[in-house]
């Protein structure tokens, strides 16, 4: 948790970017934008990308955006709209030359969603599970004898924070485009915070339990941090695995459910 500095430049790189706009004519966005998924408030995005040329989706709502990289390779990659109702621009970016970008898609859409719960139970790019997943197969082990979301996520945090360690050799060496892999962190058993997560998120929403991948400020750490909230009894309520991981392996005193006071949330996915 002490090391990873360069993970602030992951969040914080988008905001300066400088784009311009795109040549509306010849643009088909069904052919790289599919809605199909939209009324549980996600979208996914099928595009070729070149692994030549940085290629960006940014998601915005009146003042506010998300910006993500896309990802050389993959066939689709999904995406939450979770700045609440009303209208989103979608546009789709193409780097030209240091950060200045032009936008090559452009399509606008409406999102109604009665039950924005729903949102946090969506496999997306930086939580991304299938039900073959080996920690899904995993959560649904783990629970198989839970009666309750109380005692289900229980089981997946206990787990978590026994077996996975936080590893420092990542947080020093960490990537610009670093995305957490679930099954990677599962299998290595190590990663960072967003890496726990996004574990953590993944495992619970494969259980149908509302989940958010949360990052922002903690008392707790003294670097740009990663934790959750989840849906429990009525309400939102913080767990960070790592924090708590940490306290387990010093013999510490845990309390599952942390103090919403300590945290600051900059951005929810």
């Amino acid at each position: 948790m002490r090391k990873f500095m360069m993970l602030i430049a992951v969040f914080v790189l988008f905001s300066s970017i400088h784009v311009m706009p795109a040549n509306a004519s010849g643009v088909d966005p069904k052919a790289w934008l599919n809605t199909d998924n939209l009324d549980n408030g996600v979208i996914s995005v099928q595009y070729p990308v070149n692994a030549k040329l940085k290629t960006k989706l940014m998601i915005a709502k009146g003042q506010t955006n998300y910006t993500y990289n896309l990802t050389a390779g993959k066939a689709s990659e999904s995406f939450p709209l979770q700045l609440g109702n009303g209208e989103y621009t979608i546009s789709l970016l193409e780097n030209t030359s240091a950060n200045k970008y032009k936008q090559v898609k452009k399509e606008i859409l409406q999102l109604n969603l009665k039950d924005s719960k729903v949102l946090y139970l969506n496999s997306i790019q930086n939580i991304e599970w299938t039900s073959s997943s080996l920690a899904i197969v995993k959560a649904k082990e783990l629970t198989k004898n839970k009666k309750t979301d109380a005692e289900k996520v229980k089981a997946v945090y206990d787990y978590i924070i026994s077996n996975v360690e936080y590893d420092n050799r990542l947080a020093a060496n960490l990537s610009v485009d670093y995305l957490p892999s679930i099954d990677r962190t599962f299998k290595t058993n190590k990663d960072i915070c967003y890496g726990y997560a996004s574990l953590f998120a993944g495992m619970l929403r494969s259980l149908d339990i509302p989940t958010k991948l949360m990052m922002g400020k903690s008392t707790y750490v003294d670097v740009y941090h990663a934790w959750n909230e989840v849906y429990l009894d009525g309400k939102w309520v913080i767990i960070d695995t790592t924090v708590d991981a940490g306290l387990k392996q010093g013999n510490k005193k845990i309390d599952l459910i942390k103090e919403a006071s300590k945290y600051t949330a900059a951005k929810q996915y």
